[in-house]
């Protein structure tokens, strides 16, 4: 299948008439592709991927971030653990954003992000990100009391201008270099209740019990509001999301994995020109190792 054709149903870049509702969390866009053939896509395109990761890293002039956000049980760790399984670690940086730490709280709260951007060269992972500051936190909006601002920049357009802050700071990416790929795994409130019923029923699954979890989903609605806001004011050419169907683990990883290779595909990678010197270098240390055959023989 077309990888255009795979990730276009799912692509969002201009976010004014986004509507979450137009998403159903087990909808496939249309495309009549079944468990098994999502998984061969999935194989057979972890090796491209990792083809593209080696290119990425020679060619140095470009870094790639991706981005995956979700409810709790959507599935983040699971898609970042298959798509990326072929990669090489070391051109890897992945990072999972939990509760800012008190050094992180004393910054801006983009401060903590913008440390962990990927280099020039690597792919760079993030499970959570400054979007929970539009989210988590717009739903809890006692968190903002511990993140010491000055009251009167506690206004209604709290939220509005954080968006504003997070378009702004992705828009500076893509201009200096960094791809950007998000990622929303849409779960049902109803998927999301049979995965943590099969973790308190499945020993080998306690220990991702967390209560908080459970409580959280009394503001469901305040999510998929804060939610489609999110992705209506940040969603670009530049910094596209993917609005997938959480639902469906096996469709949404293939889905993931197409989108990635299509962005590598679509930047001119290429291998570094050697220079006439190195090359000469190259011939010398070639022949030299040639002529080790030649005396081995010898004695």
């Amino acid at each position: 299948m077309n990888i255009g054709a795979l990730t276009r149903p799912f692509r969002v870049t201009g976010g004014r008439k986004f509507r979450l509702d137009d998403h159903p969390p087990d909808a496939r866009g249309g495309l009549d592709i079944g468990k098994a053939e999502a998984k061969a896509l999935l194989a057979a395109g972890t090796d491209r991927l990792a083809a593209l990761q080696n290119l990425l890293y020679a060619d140095g002039r470009w870094a790639l971030l991706l981005i995956f956000q979700g409810m709790d049980a959507s599935g983040k760790d699971g898609a970042i653990r298959h798509v990326m399984a072929g990669l090489n670690p070391l051109g890897c940086q992945a990072y999972s954003f939990r509760a800012p730490s008190e050094e992180e709280r004393a910054h801006d709260f983009l401060w903590r992000h913008a440390c962990r951007l990927p280099e020039r060269g690597r792919i760079g992972i993030w499970n959570r990100s400054a979007y929970e500051e539009v989210l988590v936190v717009r739903v809890h909006p006692e968190l903002l009391r511990g993140q010491k601002l000055p009251e009167r920049l506690i206004g209604k357009r709290i939220w509005q201008e954080r968006l504003e802050d997070i378009a702004a700071f992705e828009r500076h990416l893509a201009r200096s270099g960094t791809v950007i790929l998000k990622f929303f795994l849409h779960i049902s409130r109803e998927e999301q209740k049979r995965r943590f019923m099969e973790r308190l029923e499945m020993p080998r699954k306690h220990w991702k019990f967390d209560r908080a979890d459970i409580e959280e989903r009394a503001h469901w609605d305040a999510y998929m509001a804060a939610y489609e806001e999110a992705i209506r004011a940040t969603a670009a050419p530049h910094a596209p999301w993917f609005v997938l169907p959480g639902d469906r683990k096996w469709f949404s990883r293939a889905v993931i994995l197409a989108a990635v290779v299509k962005a590598l595909e679509g930047l001119d990678l290429r291998f570094p020109e050697v220079p006439d010197e190195k090359m000469r270098e190259i011939e010398a240390a070639r022949h030299r190792l040639a002529a080790e055959d030649g005396e081995a023989s010898a004695a």
